[in-house]
């Protein structure tokens, strides 16, 4: 893996043209339109760059973009991989590892995400400030030579309480009402079942997804600050969505979480 990484890093950092990015953000489902708020350096499809995955679900447009936003150097990702597209966890969150190499100390990670708690409504904008992992594989299990960290590694406080608070602040400075909550991350791709909701409510989980989770553990696992926010795109303990009506309400969000990530980078 340290010698995909080499490479893929030495592939991407010409597009850097010098700069160390202040943080890495990962576009989820409805939310690629972000990147048109980027003042783009340069765009490279997922299929060019060495040992990528490419993006199979609608809603992901499958590109790797540098530039800046509110005047701050980062990396983006237009659209992610997941672990029910048939990818290994490690493929899952192998770009995570690049970004990290090429310098990026902060990852901010966004989702599209189905409610479960009963105050939630579709267009709310949920902080992550825990996760509950339920997928079937961990992105650390195994060998991993070369890669430094920690064999067991501590996830109290996997989302940053610093950057927690500074994107409540910038919620509250832009009139941009936000919830606090935890994410739980399911293996997908079928939505959850009623008493599956019910279950993850009981258990203390406030949205459910299909992402994030292994991203943010390795990223954790790499010495990186967290930060998460999704789109509840619908309460699953009331109303039924396909996956058009997530990605068009994550679409209608999408200004919402950009003036949050934008205010957020200015504190960095």
């Amino acid at each position: 893996m340290l010698d995909k990484i080499k490479e893929t890093k030495d592939y991407l950092a010409p597009a850097l043209e010098g700069e160390t990015p202040v943080a890495a953000i990962i576009l989820g489902t409805g939310l690629g339109a972000l990147a048109a708020e980027i003042i783009v350096r340069c765009v490279i499809p997922y299929a060019s760059i060495p040992h990528f995955p490419v993006p199979t679900v609608e809603g992901h447009a499958g590109c790797w973009i540098t530039g800046t936003l509110d005047g701050r150097d980062i990396i983006a990702m237009q659209g992610r991989f997941h672990f029910y597209e048939g990818y290994s966890m490690q493929e899952v969150t192998f770009p995570v590892r690049v970004m990290q190499a090429l310098g990026a100390r902060v990852l901010i990670v966004s989702n599209a995400a189905g409610g479960v708690n009963p105050l939630f409504r579709a267009g709310d904008l949920m902080i992550i400030t825990d996760h509950v992992n339920l997928f079937p594989e961990h992105p650390l299990r195994g060998q991993l030579p070369g890669i430094t960290g920690a064999r067991f590694p501590s996830m109290i406080n996997a989302y940053s309480p610093r950057l927690i608070a500074l994107a409540e602040q910038a919620s509250r400075r832009s009139g941009t009402p936000t919830r606090g909550g935890v994410y739980a991350g399911m293996q997908g791709p079928s939505f959850e079942t009623p008493a599956e909701c019910r279950w993850l409510r009981a258990a203390g989980v406030d949205a459910v997804g299909m992402s994030t989770v292994p991203e943010v553990i390795v990223a954790r696992h790499a010495g990186m600050e967290c930060f998460g926010i999704s789109v509840i795109t619908n309460n699953l303990l009331h109303d039924d969505a396909s996956h058009e009506e997530v990605r068009q309400v994550g679409q209608r969000a999408c200004s919402r979480v950009t003036s949050i990530v934008r205010e957020l980078l200015h504190e960095l």
